[in-house]
């Protein structure tokens, strides 16, 4: 990289911030007293990466993604998971025209941003159809491919307490989301302002500051950032730690996870304190900044064993303990 092109990145970098900080403020318009939920979701946009929402209802889980995808000027597009979805009702189906013809009829899988809400209410068949897209960002359909249309991101949304007649997502496809984010609820003084702000009748409109293309290039854009070797050396060494019975596993990891977290995990600690290091001003990121991202992306790799369950142990308190 020559010393013009390093200037323009710098430049380009210092107008991300900005704008990133200008559409935090569009989307609390609407979305009140959830700072970092909302901060993490937009890492993993800028990260190129999917994202598993958890909450209790009503905790905006729908209308934060649905609020994201009016700010960046995406197209949105829902999927309600249920037990009877199928997976041609996601990727699309091939029909007969008036000419006899097969004419293929997009699915809702052909947007930008994604919500798949409540994820876990349909079959892991239905599941599954999601995977190709996850990744290979295209779908197959009688055995010819269609393209998705970029950026593309799956924000995925579950509830906690009702289990019975869910089906969980399996390792595998858990693995392809970047980020899990555990949503709480508001302190008094936010949930005060959310009744406030939904019951005066008053409706805040968001403005639209980014667009498909500009995503795309901040994307790139902070692949390139530069890593210290020690951050690397942290971020594989710190999802080695959670593989049980290996050399760097501490007590609570061999005694409570049967499977640890692989090779995808480090990459997203890196992916992740790239975005966060850039969007807090930073031009390099820091053990910091991929100890911000650790919990967002370990907790759901980690398998617990029947004797956490049993005693009650979280992922999160496994996670810490490993710093």
């Amino acid at each position: 990289m020559n010393e013009q092109e390093f200037k323009s990145d710098i430049e380009a970098l210092e107008n991300l911030v900005q704008n990133y900080k200008n559409l935090t403020l569009e989307i609390k318009k609407i979305i009140i007293g959830q700072d970092d939920i909302i901060k993490f979701v937009l890492i993993s946009i800028f990260s190129n990466g999917h994202c598993l929402l958890i909450g209790v209802p009503g905790l905006a889980k729908t209308l934060l993604i649905k609020t994201v995808a009016e700010a960046l000027d995406l197209k949105y597009s829902r999927i309600q998971f249920t037990p009877d979805l199928m997976p041609s009702d996601i990727t699309g189906s091939e029909i007969l025209d008036e000419k006899k013809d097969f004419k293929f009829i997009k699915g809702p899988i052909f947007g930008n941003i994604i919500l798949a809400d409540e994820i876990n209410r349909t079959p892991p068949k239905t599941q599954s159809a999601l995977l190709e897209a996850m990744q290979e960002k295209n779908v197959t359909v009688s055995g010819m491919n269609h393209k998705l249309s970029e950026p593309f991101f799956v924000l995925a949304t579950q509830n906690p307490i009702e289990q019975e007649g869910t089906y969980p997502l399996p390792e595998a496809q858990l693995d392809r989301f970047m980020f899990n984010i555990l949503l709480d609820y508001p302190t008094i003084e936010a949930e005060i302002d959310i009744v406030k702000q939904t019951t005066s009748g008053v409706e805040k409109k968001v403005n639209k500051l980014f667009d498909g293309d500009e995503i795309i290039y901040f994307q790139n854009l902070l692949r390139k950032i530069p890593v210290p070797d020690n951050v690397i050396d942290y971020a594989v060494k710190l999802a080695g730690k959670t593989r049980p019975n290996t050399g760097t596993a501490n007590n609570k990891v061999n005694e409570y996870i049967s499977w640890g977290a692989g090779p995808r995990a480090s990459q997203y600690l890196i992916i992740g304190a790239k975005s966060h290091a850039a969007l807090s001003g930073k031009f390099s990121p820091d053990i910091e900044d991929v100890r911000a991202v650790s919990l967002m992306v370990l907790r759901h790799r980690l398998v617990k064993n029947y004797k956490a369950e049993a005693e009650g142990i979280s992922t999160d308190e496994i996670i810490k303990s490993l710093f």
